[in-house]
């Protein structure tokens, strides 16, 4: 019997969140601690993660201790996709999956986050940044949404949902208000058909739900 996987995360960080609709997805027992900021910075929290972020996850079942989401969800899918349910086992899509995970880490994680950092907390207002980054979140947008109308496909590599399109649902979600003014439905159509494919799996609601109540609390 497999053993509950301990995921640490944030109310309301969306990085823990994309681990635990993999692990929804994957049907696999897990317990979420939630960690307060000033507590990732000291021990015992930085020995797992010296990084001193969220999420990090504990396995019992192959005593492995884990950072980094991308890396957790690699671990994940490689650990417990057995039947290969959301990723490809042989080339060229293993590595396009691959390919679009370390696109959402690079390109969508950090240019979003830059955007909520520079509306909504940063000491002093600077236009030109809140802007800069705006426009990052467009192309971003605009990448995946000529990608999908190029290939013609329902996911990011074929007509199959992956490790790599759950990837990105958690920081979409935050769109509204990251880019209030963002029209995502007459910007980028395929994008936004796609991303609601994604919504309306019953893990993702479920997780989706579950950080809603969460940061209401």
């Amino acid at each position: 019997m497999t053993k509950e996987i301990v995921l640490y995360s944030h109310s309301s960080g969306p990085n823990p969140w994309k681990v635990a609709i993999l692990l929804e997805e994957l049907g696999l027992p897990y317990e979420t601690k939630f960690m307060e900021f000033p507590d990732l910075k000291k021990e015992p929290y930085i020995s797992l993660n010296p990084n001193g972020r969220v999420p990090s996850i504990e396995d019992p079942n192959t005593g492995l201790a884990l950072a980094e989401s991308g890396a957790i969800l690699q671990y994940l899918i490689d650990t417990y996709d057995t039947s290969s349910k959301l990723h490809y086992t042989t080339s060229p899509e293993k590595y396009q999956t691959l390919q679009w995970l370390h696109f959402q880490m690079s390109g969508q994680g950090p240019y979003f986050g830059q955007k909520a950092w520079f509306s909504n907390y940063h000491a002093e207002k600077l236009p030109s940044a809140e802007e800069r980054y705006a426009d990052e979140i467009r192309r971003v947008l605009g990448v995946i949404d000529a990608h999908l109308k190029k290939t013609g496909t329902e996911y990011l590599v074929g007509d199959k949902c992956t490790y790599a399109d759950l990837a990105w649902v958690t920081w979409n979600a935050l769109l509204g208000w990251l880019v209030p003014e963002l029209d995502v439905q007459k910007e980028f159509p395929v994008f936004a058909k796609w991303n609601e494919r994604l919504v309306n799996r019953p893990a993702v609601k479920k997780v989706l739900e579950a950080k809603a109540k969460k940061g209401a609390e």
